[in-house]
Order: C-alpha cells, then structure tokens, then sequence
C-alpha cells in the first residue's frame, strides 16, 4: 500500500512538474513569438567606414545601434555633401525668376525655396564642420548626374534663355523634378544614415518639398 501510494505521488508529481515544464515553454515560446514580432521589421544596410564593407542590421538592431551611439556614418556625410549642392543649384534657378518670371506666384513660389533652402545649405555646412568633415571630398564635388533630380547644363542654358509663361512652364517642371530628387535622397539617407541631426534634416526635406511639389502641380 505505502508503495502504491509512493507511486500515484510520483505520478501526480510527475504530471505537476510536466504542467510547469510546458508553462514554462509557453512562456518561452511567447519570448520567442514577441521576439520575432520586433525583429520583422525590415533590415537596414549599415554603410561602413571607408575601407570597410557595408552591413546588413535588423531593424531593432539599427535602432538600438542609432540609440546607444548616433556617430555619422559615410550615408550621412555624403548626404550633407551632396545636398549642399543640390540645393545651390536650386538656388540658381530661383535667382532667375525675378527677370524672366511672368506670374507672380512663380514669383512668390522661388522666394519660399531660396528661404528654405538658403538657412538648410548653413546647417548642412555647420554639421559637416562640426563633425571635422569637409564639405567636398578630397576636394572634389559630386558628379551632378549621379545626384537626382539634377538640372543638366543644356536643361538651365534653355531656362535662362527662356522668358515670361514660357519661363514659368520650364522653371516648375525642372523645379518638380529637382524636388524629387532631393525627396529621394532624403528618403535614402533616412533608411541609410546613423545620425539623428542628419535624420531631421531628411524629414524637413521631405515634408517641405512635398507640400512645394503640389503647389508647383497646381500651377502647372
């Protein structure tokens, strides 16, 4: 009898000790499952210091990386490098319009880019001084067709020699496509980039130049 007894309390032991082993499974398999759930997002390719090859990182990797050190990476200086540019050049097709322009908001429209896009080309040359970066590198520009949404040199020679709604038809066509380009750019180093102050920047391009683009639509 005390044998049997000895037995059924090893069997009820036994099944105790196998409800907590699997509670103690489920909890793991839910570890497992929200783990899962936070590492689905999509990966980021980490560009890598020059010399170094690039990195594939897990979207929680790419944000605890971000929060535990913000340091640029070569993705965040060339998009302040190239911007710079970028920008310039936008500016020297708004320096045309008070000339050439016929209809005053494509007047007004020019006046609201140079002053959003004046202050942008300051903080971008600051942000590269901060960091000990120049603002070309090893002296050299970038290669304006590998930049989108560049005007090329026979596209302004055609704006500067063009005048009244002729003018403003041109102007708001490469000026759409210019904004594009730097959305893209933006969008880019967002996904790219390591630093928060870059990051910013992008969003302010994007958000600026999105409500530009349909405006400059609107008045096509």
């Amino acid at each position: 009898m005390h044998y049997r007894r000895a037995s059924r309390l090893s069997v009820v032991a036994a099944g105790l000790t196998a409800s907590a082993v699997l509670g103690l499974v489920g909890c793991d398999s839910g570890t497992d499952d929200t783990k899962s759930a936070a590492e689905s997002g999509p990966s980021v390719i980490a560009p890598g210091e020059p010399g170094e090859a690039n990195r594939t990182l897990s979207a929680e990797e790419a944000a605890r990386q971000r929060a535990e050190d913000d340091s640029p990476n070569s993705a965040d200086v060339s998009y302040a490098r190239m911007m710079i540019e970028h920008h310039a050049q936008a500016l020297e097709m708004t320096d045309l319009v008070p000339d050439r322009a016929e209809s005053p908001r494509t007047r007004k429209l020019a006046e609201r880019i140079a002053a959003a896009q004046q202050p942008e080309i300051k903080a971008m040359k600051a942000w590269l001084k901060s960091h000990g970066r120049a603002e070309q590198d090893d002296g050299h520009g970038h290669d304006h067709a590998t930049m989108p949404g560049m005007t090329t040199q026979a596209q302004l020679k055609q704006l500067r020699a063009a005048d009244g709604k002729a003018f403003d038809q041109l102007f708001l066509t490469l000026m759409i496509t210019h904004h594009q380009g730097a959305i893209t750019m933006a969008t880019e180093v967002k996904g790219q980039g390591n630093n928060i102050r870059i990051e910013e920047m992008a969003d302010d391009v994007v958000a600026q130049q999105t409500s530009e683009i349909n405006r400059m639509r609107d008045m096509l």
